[in-house]
């Protein structure tokens, strides 16, 4: 008996290990759907707007989500028939886990399709602000594609969340949108005050980014820059088993980083169809009179790599950033005191049935990360199986997020804040060396062990996606090696100049080069802070 008792512990555990192979680890499940339900008045309310086609359960895909207090934000739009709300809730306090009714906010009336003064038609991305403001643009779109009619203009609706009440709505100029305008993402930028505050609005297939001024009660739109077109090379994808083209897709995802040294942030954003990533300061997008007249005020940064496209991201008040990677079926991250290159890009979870399409990522006021996965594509292309879960919400603190990646440079992360500044003049300087492919297991305390995917070249494990498999994903871009920071080399302050964004990243404190990282990596690193330390930086700058 005892000779028979191993092999079947040890194939428990193998069946335990195999299990967790893509399940998300650290992400925790918080709710999830097989279908969206709403918090009717009354079950006969319900079953009437069933009946009438005003209440269609399978037509319902959630896209956005906000964290505030007790309460989570959940944006609908009404891509079809049948949506009753488009900006709702779930009351924390009432429905801890399970798949809560989703709660009409402020309520019903406020969500009418076509009331434009009063209500909201269609909401995509929202956000909170330190305010205690709650920021949506209503896109008063009703319907998809070639389906879409506008019944309202585009409008920002912002709310006081202490009274639940609307406290401002304003109206976008024509000047600010085209014929082609979808817009779907917005960013809030709070200065020194609360009224000093803008919201950033990215034109997705109009190809533009529009300023509003809440103090200013004004709009200006920024159209002339390349850096908002698709990439005509990245419009292909592979996700859930599905092969399609959104080639058209422009400037989407945006994140805005910590306020610098001058007074601004950076915001950083990303066409859907493309791999690379942008940045501007916000001292140029806060002045109307740079719209046509700011070109190279923007700068590129690197590709993230192959299989990379994002539609979601955001950023801490430490600069981690945070993103979506669509392709992969995981929440990618990059610490903005290190160059913007592929060996400096980690991925803090995966999971190829519960993360298909992460279609929204925040932080709350509370560094807790909320990740929102809706099936996307399959809901637009194909058909949703709705006896099995296809919305889920997910939750982890950001720290334990990013713990052993690369994105967790310790003194960084939790110490003194980066500050991140634009230079006029871009100096030329020693690129910094490409670590080889490497693979090294990833084993978090108290978790079962798995391996974490890196920049290899290695194949992907096999899939447990709910549609066939997608073609394999691999190369620089799918991830990055795991860290440790227990030790490593210590700089008593790092000026780290990266040539290849044309930023310059300043950050105070002590910084870490994990003693567990690849040779090339540290040596990568070393060899900057050498740079500085020795006369051949200063003789050239």
């Amino acid at each position: 008996m005892s000779a028979l008792r191993l092999p079947l512990c040890l194939l428990g555990l193998l069946l335990l290990l195999t299990g967790h192979a893509h399940a998300a680890y650290k992400l925790q499940e918080r709710y999830s759907w097989n279908q969206l339900d709403f918090a009717f008045p009354s079950e006969r309310l319900k079953e009437q707007a069933i009946a009438s086609g005003d209440y269609i359960p399978q037509n319902a895909l959630p896209v956005g989500i906000e964290h505030f207090g007790n309460r989570l934000f959940v944006t609908v739009p009404r891509w079809r028939d049948g949506i009753p709300a488009t900006l709702t809730y779930i009351n924390m306090d009432h429905s801890l886990t399970g798949s809560p009714e989703l709660i009409p906010f402020p309520d019903w009336r406020s969500n009418t399709a076509g009331d434009c003064a009063n209500s909201i038609t269609t909401a995509y991305r929202i956000k909170v602000d330190e305010c205690g403001r709650l920021w949506v643009l209503d896109t008063g779109t009703v319907g998809i594609g070639n389906t879409t009619t506008n019944p309202c203009p585009y409008a920002v609706n912002v709310f006081d969340l202490t009274t639940n009440t609307r406290i401002r709505r304003y109206e976008l100029r024509p000047e600010d949108t085209n014929p082609n305008t979808f817009i779907a993402n917005i960013a809030v930028d709070i200065g020194k005050t609360c009224d000093d505050a803008m919201a950033y609005f990215s034109d997705e297939l109009g190809y533009g980014l529009i300023t509003y001024s809440w103090e200013l009660n004004k709009s200006w739109r920024f159209s002339a820059h390349s850096y908002f077109f698709p990439d005509p090379l990245r419009g292909d994808y592979n996700i859930a088993g599905l092969n399609f083209q959104w080639g058209e897709e422009g400037i989407f995802g945006m994140a805005l980083s910590p306020i610098r040294s001058d007074g601004y942030r950076t915001l950083y954003f990303s066409p859907l169809a493309s791999h690379r990533q942008f940045a501007v300061s916000t001292r140029i997008l806060r002045d109307e009179s740079r719209t046509e007249d700011s070109y190279h005020d923007f700068l590129a940064l690197d590709e993230r790599g192959p299989n990379a496209h994002t539609t979601a991201r955001v950023m801490s008040d430490d600069g981690i950033e945070l993103f979506n990677l669509i392709d992969q079926n995981a929440i990618g991250c990059w610490h903005s005191s290190m160059p913007y290159t592929p060996q400096f890009h980690g991925i803090v979870d995966r999971d190829d049935v519960g993360l298909v399409f992460p279609a929204d990522v925040k932080i709350d006021e509370n560094k807790n990360v909320w990740v929102l996965s809706d099936r996307m594509p399959v809901f637009l292309l194909s058909d949703l199986d709705y006896n099995d879960v296809n919305f889920r919400i997910y939750t982890a603190p950001l720290g334990a997020l990013i713990d052993n990646t690369v994105c967790d440079l310790r003194n960084n992360v939790y110490g003194p804040s980066n500050s991140v500044s634009l230079p006029k003049q871009q100096p030329q300087q020693p690129s910094l060396p490409v670590a080889p492919p490497i693979y090294k297991p990833y084993r978090p305390a108290g978790l079962p062990q798995k391996p974490q995917l890196s920049t290899s070249w290695a194949p992907a494990p096999p899939s447990r996606n709910y549609l066939p498999a997608a073609a394999p994903s691999a190369g620089p871009g799918q991830s990055i090696s795991s860290v440790s920071v227990s030790t490593g080399v210590e700089v008593p302050k790092a000026y780290v100049f990266n040539q290849h964004n044309g930023l310059n990243y300043e950050t105070s404190g002590p910084h870490l080069f994990p003693s567990h990282q690849s040779i090339s990596q540290r040596e990568g690193l070393k060899s900057y802070v050498n740079a500085r330390q020795s006369g051949w930086w200063h003789h050239h700058h």
